[in-house]
């Protein structure tokens, strides 16, 4: 948050269904003995679990309202999810970013045909996105594919180049008249064919075909269409909210690309193809953009990005960048097992794309070869979430938090921005300023032991002001040693506004 808070252009995150057949933990570090077995168990099939809705909305809220404070002010974010969770999903995110920045559902149809089902065989997922200011955020148009390109022709030779042609009848009764056309050809048209009408004035019909724009037919006898060239229409399709597998992969496609990257017989999760990533990264980001992913599974989100990466890096350079977050274990079994699918999964898939992996080519007959595939270059850095700053309830516990660190907590949750660790003095106790108030400086007294704790006196403000002219000063401090008087005092004489702050108590 201290980073990364405001940076974000695109969230994607793709958690549990909660179909009631994943097996997964809602694993919090909540402490309350009332909460302890409640989050420990599995949550479990319909009528087996009768928490398992307030379970999943618990788990995904404060989730929704961290990744919110992530996301740029032109941002989005993105969420996959089934049948059993959508509308409380949209609740959620209603609530959380406004339903006047909802942008669309995307209907996504992930498999490619019938499933075995007592009733209906459900052959989609869906995509919900969502604005973090609906105002601010822009998306890019599709890329044509190569069929729709080659929609536009040029059988006449026309110096501007390709064009298709559209028809020149309407059915509205806005559209102007039902007069005879005579075609260049000599072919005399009466009107447009039906109860229809022709789109333009007849004067206006005869203006576009002075321009060139008026397309008669080989023989010059046809009905009037109209040219729209390549070079004049928008460049690119605006993204619609129902995406084919054919276009963005399916679930089978996806666990075979997993199986191929990581070896072995069988996908343990059910990832997405990366098709359907890179669709979502061309439409809500530019290059330089950071995505998010904190659901990253087996990583896919970072697949797509240094894909993308790859297939551009000839026109452009400063590719975009991605932030996958995924925990060690999402299931009991993965517990039991000691197996941390962040490192056997999410990140060995972003390694070998990366550097190039070989796999097990399958040719006619059944027989088998090795194949190499190229890596996609790129780099990434593994980190892992370090020990919590304080307690449940702000207390600092046994191991005390390094200086540092909890400087750049405070300053970041006081003064909203992140610190420059450069400017850090542990011996003065200043951490940080900022323009506000006539400058205010930020200074945090404390001792990371159980020996001793810094205070704040008289003294130290007399000594601080001397290097110090801003006027106002935020001040966290472990002990205070003196009168409310004193302090007034000093800030009158030394025209100061000073705030103590308690640590830990006071801490946000």
């Amino acid at each position: 948050m201290p980073t990364h808070a405001g940076r974000v252009k695109c969230i994607y995150i793709d958690p549990p269904y909660n179909t009631g057949n994943e097996g997964w933990v809602y694993n919090d570090n909540l402490t309350q003995p009332q909460f302890k077995e409640w989050i420990g168990q599995t949550v479990g099939k319909e009528g087996e679990d009768a928490c398992r809705h307030d379970k999943w909305c618990c788990m995904m809220y404060p989730r929704l309202m961290l990744l919110k404070e992530l996301l740029r002010d032109d941002g989005s974010i993105w969420v996959s999810i089934g049948e059993d969770e959508v509308h409380r999903l949209r609740e959620l995110l209603d609530e959380l970013f406004g339903n006047d920045n909802f942008v669309a559902t995307i209907v996504w149809r992930n498999s490619t045909g019938p499933k075995q089902s007592n009733y209906l065989s459900t052959s989609h997922d869906y995509i919900i996105c969502y604005a973090k200011n609906l105002g601010s955020w822009k998306r890019n148009l599709l890329p044509r594919t190569p069929e729709q390109e080659a929609d536009y022709t040029n059988p006449d030779n026309d110096s501007r180049g390709p064009w298709r042609s559209g028809g020149l009848d309407a059915r509205n009764y806005y559209s102007r008249g039902r007069y005879p056309i005579t075609c260049p050809g000599g072919r005399i048209i009466d009107g447009p064919p039906g109860e229809s009408y022709w789109r333009f004035p007849e004067d206006t019909l005869w203006e576009l075909d002075a321009d060139g724009r008026i397309w008669w037919g080989e023989d010059g006898n046809n009905v009037p269409r109209v040219k729209r060239f390549l070079s004049e229409v928008q460049q690119g399709l605006i993204p619609q909210t129902v995406w084919d597998h054919l276009e963005v992969g399916h679930t089978q496609e996806a666990k075979q690309e997993v199986i191929r990257i990581l070896g072995g017989t069988d996908a343990p999760v059910t990832p997405k193809p990366v098709a359907l990533l890179d669709r979502i990264c061309h439409i809500a980001t530019q290059p330089g953009d950071i995505v998010l992913d904190s659901f990253a599974g087996t990583g896919t989100t970072a697949h797509a990005v240094l894909a993308e990466n790859a297939e551009r890096k000839a026109e452009r350079t400063g590719g975009r960048r991605f932030v996958i977050v995924q925990q060690p274990h999402d299931t009991k079994d993965d517990i039991k097992e000691r197996r941390n699918i962040c490192q056997t999964l999410t990140t060995e898939r972003v390694r070998r794309v990366i550097e190039g992996y070989t796999y097990t080519k399958r040719g006619p007959k059944g027989k088998t070869s090795k194949a190499k595939e190229a890596g996609l270059g790129g780099s990434f850095t593994y980190a892992r979430v370090g020990e919590p700053l304080f307690g449940e309830y702000r207390d600092l516990g046994d191991k005390l938090p390094p200086f540092e660190d909890l400087a750049k907590y405070i300053f970041y949750t006081d003064a909203l921005r992140q610190c420059d660790v450069k400017r850090i003095d542990e011996k003065t106790g200043f951490i940080g300023e900022t323009e506000a108030a006539g400058g205010t400086s930020y200074y945090l007294l404390y001792t990371p032991n159980h020996r001793e704790d810094r205070e704040v006196s008289v003294e130290w403000l007399e000594e601080t002001a001397q290097r110090d002219k801003n006027r106002s000063w935020v001040v966290y401090t472990e002990r205070i040693w003196m009168d409310p008087e004193d302090k007034t005092k000093f800030e009158r004489e030394h025209d100061r506004r000073v705030r103590f702050m308690i640590v830990p108590f006071n801490l946000k």
